[in-house]
């Protein structure tokens, strides 16, 4: 068993191993020839006027959580839907249920407001 490992280990290696090499290398023979323009921060082109902590609306924030919340039960209904005819009258009444829930959820989350966006 123990030897089946080794081409996993003996990849990871390498990966780390490259990556560590790149990083080092670029350290050491890359140009270091700073200047004011270098320097400066870059954000689409413009120079960045006020200040870069600003406060988001926490209304996006919660969109976000929903958005990967809905996403990940569609993630957990696609396996779900490959092995339906195996899975019987049971596995339709286990998701029938998890839909459920989250149809539950998404009224609850609409009635609340969350998903109107101002």
């Amino acid at each position: 068993m123990k030897e089946a490992y080794w081409p996993l280990i003996l990849v990871l290696l390498l990966g780390v191993g490259f990556g560590g090499v790149a990083v080092f290398l670029s350290a050491v023979l890359g140009p270091k020839r700073p200047d004011p323009i270098k320097l400066s921060p870059y954000e689409c082109g413009l120079d960045p006027i006020g200040d870069a902590r600003m406060p988001f609306f926490v209304h996006y924030y919660i969109v976000a959580l929903l958005f990967l919340v809905f996403d990940i039960e569609v993630v957990f209904t696609y396996p779900w839907a490959v092995y339906f005819k195996e899975l019987g009258l049971f596995g339709f009444v286990e998701m029938a249920v998890f839909i459920g829930i989250f149809l539950a959820i998404f009224v609850y989350v609409w009635g609340r407001g969350a998903l109107e966006w101002e």
